[in-house]
Formats: C-alpha cells, sequence, structure tokens
C-alpha cells in the first residue's frame, strides 16, 4: 500500500551540483523516449538500465539476447551501486539513469537510493499489458513492474517526507515541454529545449538489447503524438490488471500536473 505523505516543496540541487537521476519505470513505457530526451542535453550523460545483466543473471528470465546482456553488463550489484552514485562520466552536470522497477531484486541494497534523486514514470497498465504480451503471452504481476514501483516509491517517501515526482506517460505525450519543465523544475534543474526532439538512430549509450527492443525509437525524433484508443485486456489477465491497477491509481494521484 502506498503511503499517504503530503508534498512539501523542498530545496533542489542547482545546476552547479551533480544531479544524479534515478527514473524508475515498468516495462514497456515511454522509458526509452525519456532517455533519449534527456541524453539530448549537452550537460547530461544517460545510463541504459543498469542492473538489467544482473537481474537476467539472477532470475534466469528468458528475455531476448539475454546471454549478450549478461556478458555485456555489470553483474554485481554492489558494483553497479558504486558505479550509479560515483563520478559521472564524461564530466557531465546531470546523470541519467533510465531504470525498470523489477530490476531492482529485493536483495538489492536500498540504502544508495538516498544519494540519487527519484522518479517516478508512470503507464496506463492496460496499456503497459497490451504491449507487453507481444513478446510474452502471459506476463505476471511481477513482470510488469507496478508492485515493485510501489515499494520503491514507499521507501524514497518514507525516506524524504516527502511525494517524489510522479509523470504519467499520457501527459507527456499530451503536452511534453509542459511536462519536462514541470519535472525539471521538481528536480531543480533547467529545462532545455533539446529535451523536445533529437535525431533518430541508435546511441552509443542503449544497451545491447536495443536491437530487440527499441526499432520504434530509432526512427523517432521526438514524444509520439497522444492517441486515445480503446484497450481490451485479455480475460486471462484481468486480475494482473486489476492489481496494477490499484497502484497506478494512487501514484496517479500524486503526478505532477
Amino acid at each position: 500500500m502506498l503511503l499517504a505523505i503530503p508534498r512539501t516543496q523542498s530545496e533542489g540541487p542547482t545546476m552547479e551540483a551533480p544531479v544524479r537521476v534515478a527514473m524508475w519505470s515498468g516495462p514497456r513505457n515511454i522509458s526509452t523516449a525519456m532517455m533519449r530526451a534527456w541524453g539530448n542535453r549537452p550537460d547530461t550523460f544517460v545510463v541504459d538500465e543498469p542492473f538489467y545483466a544482473f537481474y537476467l543473471k539472477k532470475t534466469g528470465a528468458d528475455h531476448p539476447g539475454a546471454d549478450e546482456v549478461i556478458a555485456a553488463g555489470e553483474t554485481d550489484w554492489r558494483k553497479i551501486i558504486g558505479q550509479l552514485t560515483g563520478p559521472i562520466p564524461n564530466r557531465a552536470r546531470i546523470f541519467y539513469q533510465k531504470q525498470m522497477t523489477h530490476h531492482l531484486l529485493p536483495k538489492v541494497s536500498r540504502d544508495w537510493l538516498r544519494e540519487v534523486t527519484n522518479c517516478f514514470l508512470i503507464r496506463d497498465p492496460a496499456e503497459v499489458i497490451t504491449s507487453y504480451i507481444k513478446k510474452n503471452r502471459e506476463p505476471t504481476v511481477k513482470d510488469v513492474g507496478f508492485v515493485q514501483q510501489a515499494e520503491i516509491f514507499n521507501f524514497v517517501q518514507r525516506q524524504t517526507g516527502s511525494v517524489p515526482p510522479v509523470i504519467d506517460a499520457d501527459d507527456v505525450l499530451r503536452d511534453p515541454e509542459r511536462m519536462l519543465r514541470l519535472l525539471c523544475d521538481a528536480i531543480g534543474v533547467e529545462f532545455s529545449d533539446a529535451m523536445l526532439s533529437w535525431l533518430p538512430g541508435p546511441r552509443e549509450t542503449d544497451g545491447v538489447w536495443a536491437k530487440y527492443w527499441y526499432a520504434e525509437v530509432e526512427r523517432s525524433t521526438s514524444f509520439a503524438p497522444y492517441r486515445e484508443r480503446k484497450i481490451d485486456v485479455p480475460k486471462s489477465l484481468r486480475e494482473v490488471h486489476t492489481r496494477c491497477r490499484e497502484i497506478y491509481e494512487r501514484l496517479y494521484e500524486m503526478r505532477l500536473r
């Protein structure tokens, strides 16, 4: 259950100080497009799902290219945390960390979350589930990351005594500039127009799994326009959807708007 601590106004980091942004999302969100937006800033270095290799090695999850991901990535969670909280690569001022909530397995210490600025990217679970089943026909609650997102959110909320920034994918697609400005203001960095568009194609900072998942993003030059559509969750996944929906709605009420 999510805590209900009221949002408080706090003094955020300035552009002169290093800012490490951990953006926590479940799969099948606009997380890669959001990474493109931040990666297009000249003052920002991005990292793509740093716990993925660790997660695959520990769980044995059957993901495309799993062996390749494990071979290419760091599988010691302590070393990963050291990289995420250490010096920012390329002498960048902002370190944007695209994080998947389900990759942060229970055995991983949460203490390091105090050293980063935690933000949460949410998406309607019906959208998530119907997108996810294109790759995995029977996802579990754990696969789609909402339970883990609530756990991380609760930890951060308890530690800070305030509500960390939450942004909803649909809000971003409806008005990218407004939502990115709100997010930048919430974490104490200056908004940059560079976040609104980018050149198509792959990036050196993309994970080796990009060839399996990032085709649409690689064709993009900005956030995709919002499209309202009717979504039917398969009957076999209604229970998964219901549980995820309860978490989503609580987070949705606390989103930036």
